[in-house]
């Protein structure tokens, strides 16, 4: 696994998970709200929504309630909480077509700086169909946009197989990869500094736990601590950090 740029990232990128429920809407929301206040304009696209029978929020909603990205677009809306394709089928909805959501993450980028296109669940969760019929994945839409990708993990145990696997599947692709930690806990056991220490050479941030409970405006101006400059944020020195949150 390679170590991650810290060049600014800009045009489409990913985020996706190494599962589901690690943080990927608060921590698109966390990237927004870094990149614009560092001037960039942000668009923010969910290519499949599952679960929207409940009437709850959706991502979007979320990522708009805390960061007000300048756009947020849902390509595809399905009921129950399943992946997208299974969800579509469950439904007899018409699945989302790889390349409309190519064109439509590409349409975007033409007009805003930085793209951040949050999957559903993990890396190959499948989202929908190819026109061959043949069902795609976010790894491959990635690879379609040849965009970055944004791997939110977890912080505690089990954690470093995930996130190895994840970034071996973007690295067979040719997808540059790096981590974001998608709940630091308020008091950190060895477990949890032990696996910080291993994936800080891949790490691009880390998220303090019920950072999506904070109040908008304070998320706001707390999200450039929260990542490094690959992310525009602030977050440069893990040894200081750690010491910080100790």
């Amino acid at each position: 696994m390679r170590t991650v740029s810290a060049t600014p990232w800009r045009g489409p990128v990913l985020v996706t998970g190494t599962d589901t429920g690690v943080g990927k809407t608060v921590a698109t929301a966390a990237v927004t709200a870094a990149a614009q206040a560092a001037g960039l304009r942000v668009a923010v696209v969910k290519p499949g929504q599952t679960g929207t029978a409940t009437g709850d929020p959706v991502d979007i909603d979320e990522v708009t309630r805390l960061a007000a990205p300048l756009t947020g677009r849902t390509l595809a809306n399905f009921p129950d909480p399943l992946a997208p394709l299974a969800a579509a089928r469950v439904a007899e909805l018409p699945p989302l077509e790889l390349y409309t959501a190519v064109d439509a993450v590409r349409a975007e980028a033409d007009k805003h700086d930085l793209v951040l296109v949050e999957g559903a669940g993990g890396l190959l969760v499948p989202m929908g169909l190819r026109p061959s019929g043949e069902p795609w994945t976010m790894a491959d839409l990635a690879v379609s946009l040849g965009c970055p990708a944004v791997v939110v993990a977890r912080a505690g145990l089990g954690t470093l197989n995930h996130t190895a696997l994840t970034l071996e599947a973007c690295e067979r692709r040719a997808v540059p990869a790096g981590v974001l930690l998608g709940a630091w806990p308020a008091e950190p056991e060895l477990v949890h500094w032990a696996n910080l220490t291993e994936l800080v050479p891949y790490l691009v941030g880390a998220l303090p736990a019920g950072a999506g409970a904070i109040d908008p405006g304070v998320f706001r101006r707390s999200a450039p601590g929260w990542l490094t400059p690959a992310l525009y944020g602030v977050l440069d020195d893990w040894r200081a950090w750690a010491e910080e949150v100790r």
